[in-house]
């Protein structure tokens, strides 16, 4: 609830501070005393554009802030954590506004744009000023009143959360039937791709392998020459080398016994006799081997005439490159392949989800056709009673595909001359009519939804006698579980008040400036006397303005 206001060189306002009661508070005063400018600088805290025109003193800043207690509950805390400011009990906004027309923006001393003061605003005081259009005309609010009256809140809660899922399969479907058809677009032209990478059957460093075989037969008659000479020098010429070898081993373990160093060295020489012998031989198995085949090197041109020019295709350079594409290309067809399996399953469970969301919403539609006529009714009654006698309001369901409120669209419809023609009503009801059918609507649901601190500038223009005080009682019941503050001419309306604050203008040292107080409960009985009798109240109307009072049983209190 809204506990403090001060404001600091606004208008007329030099400097005053108001604290707010948790139940009706009303306000009255001279005309032109500045009672509005209050709700003006409220405004002006809560996001309303700045003018500077508004500075009593061009010289200073002027300063509003506003005061919150048990601001708001998790809906504030989970805001205000989102913008990384701290929360507490006490919330605490301040708007500044300097005379070169900048302005800034607090929230517990933290800097805030508009946006932000806005949307926190929307959750924290509901303002119904003469002429707004209010968020009566709005088809949603108009649809979660007549859910109000409905008292089906937790099929609503359960319809949201099935609509919810139905939401986040649709855009799951759609998001992946796009990628399916845009694979798909592109699906045959990948098959054909990976078929011939996959007829190819090519091998890990298949093209470097090609590339030393076909050197090696580009060149096999040298080879074969320089290793049928070499075989032959080693082993089968006059002097060969292994028998060279062979011999010098023998002459020197000859002497083995007559030299310690001798027997170590003809062992490694036998070693390399060894190793030498074992080269002939090896030597002698390539050169066998080891022939033209024409044939064979053709093949191997093809093939590797075959894999350049897939490189060439694909834009790579290695065998692990072109493996690599086509491993690719495989995982491609294979989620197209199993996107459109998934698809078909997603589809399944969307289809399910639609029929529950629809099946909930069907509900929901039963109770709303049961609940709009009886909403309408109580609510013509209402009218009535604060001098509506004229008003009638019938509660219009048209079908709407599913959406997030249901199956139909809730429009409020106003005739205020009783002339039969119902009409959207921001397109027939004047400010004030307004004010009062939202009174009474939010009467009718005041215990069902959740609403902020509700402030009422002059609802009562056009209206006097009963239709004052009936309004007054609606906004006395109101205010049983809700902050009403009302600016009010009409004492029927004042005399309902728990806390009674009035406005007035006074001259310091040549200067008018506005002030405010709390009254008394008898300030209170003079106040409501004057604005029935004038300036110098009779006994008698003095004696009306306290039965007034009692009547109304507004005495000071808290809950």
């Amino acid at each position: 609830m809204l506990s403090k206001l001060s404001v600091r060189n606004y208008a007329i306002i030099s400097e005053v501070d108001v604290v707010f009661s948790e139940n009706l508070n009303i306000i009255t005063g001279e005309t032109g005393a500045g009672k509005s400018i209050l709700v003006g600088a409220l405004g002006l805290v809560l996001g309303d554009r700045a003018d500077t025109s508004v500075l009593r003193d061009t010289g200073k800043k002027a300063v509003v802030e506003a005061t919150f207690s048990n601001a708001g509950g998790s809906s504030v805390r989970q805001m205000l954590e989102g913008w990384d400011i701290d929360a507490s009990e006490e919330l605490i906004i301040r708007r500044e506004l300097a005379a070169n027309g900048k302005s800034r923006a607090f929230i517990n001393d933290t800097p805030v744009n508009l946006s932000q003061l806005h949307e926190i605003a929307a959750i924290l005081v509901d303002m119904h000023l003469q002429f707004d259009t209010l968020d009566l005309g709005r088809n949603d609010f108009q649809r979660a009143v007549l859910d109000a009256v409905c008292d089906h809140e937790s099929l609503l809660q359960e319809y949201r959360a099935a609509y919810g899922g139905y939401v986040r399969l649709q855009r799951q479907y759609d998001s992946l039937k796009a990628s399916v058809e845009s694979g798909g677009k592109e699906l045959d032209y990948h098959r054909f791709l990976f078929d011939e990478l996959s007829d190819l059957q090519w091998q890990e460093q298949e093209m470097e392998d090609l590339e030393a075989e076909l050197r090696m037969l580009s060149h096999a008659e040298q080879i074969k020459t320089t290793l049928s000479k070499v075989s032959f020098q080693m082993s089968e010429s006059e002097h060969p080398v292994v028998q060279q070898l062979k011999t010098m081993i023998n002459q020197l373990q000859s002497l083995g016994a007559n030299h310690p160093g001798l027997p170590a060295i003809a062992d490694r020489m036998q070693s390399a006799y060894i190793e030498l012998q074992d080269l002939s031989d090896e030597l002698g198995s390539l050169n066998e081997k080891m022939h033209m085949d024409a044939g064979r090197m053709e093949e191997v041109s093809q093939r590797m005439a075959t894999g350049q020019r897939l490189m060439k295709k694909h834009g790579v350079k290695t065998s692990a490159e072109l493996l690599a594409i086509q491993a690719d290309l495989e995982r491609k067809l294979g989620l197209v392949t199993h996107a459109g399996e998934e698809l078909g399953e997603i589809g399944k469970a969307l289809d399910a989800a639609f029929a529950k969301s629809g099946k909930l919403a069907g509900k929901l539609s039963a109770d709303r056709k049961r609940q709009a006529g009886i909403l309408a009714d109580k609510a013509v009654s209402l009218l009535q009673r604060v001098g509506m006698p004229n008003a009638a309001l019938q509660v219009d369901l048209q079908p709407a595909p599913l959406y997030e409120g249901g199956l139909e669209q809730v429009h409020f419809l106003f005739d205020a001359n009783r002339s039969n023609r119902f009409e959207p009503l921001h397109k027939v009801a004047s400010g004030g009519e307004l004010s009062r059918l939202m009174l009474v609507i939010k009467s009718l649901v005041a215990r069902s939804v959740a609403m902020p601190t509700l402030i009422f500038d002059e609802i009562d223009s056009g209206i006097s006698g009963e239709a004052a005080r009936q309004v007054g009682i609606l906004m006395r019941e109101l205010a049983e579980n809700h902050q009403v503050i009302s600016i009010t001419h009409q004492p029927q309306i004042a005399a309902r008040a728990y806390t009674h604050f009035y406005v007035y203008k006074k001259e310091t040292e040549g200067v008018v400036h506005t002030s405010i107080r709390s009254l008394s409960d008898g300030e209170r009985v003079d106040a409501i006397a004057m604005m029935l009798g004038g300036e110098n109240p009779s006994a008698v109307v003095l004696q009306n303005a306290k039965e007034m009072i009692d009547e109304g049983g507004g005495k000071k209190t808290t809950r």
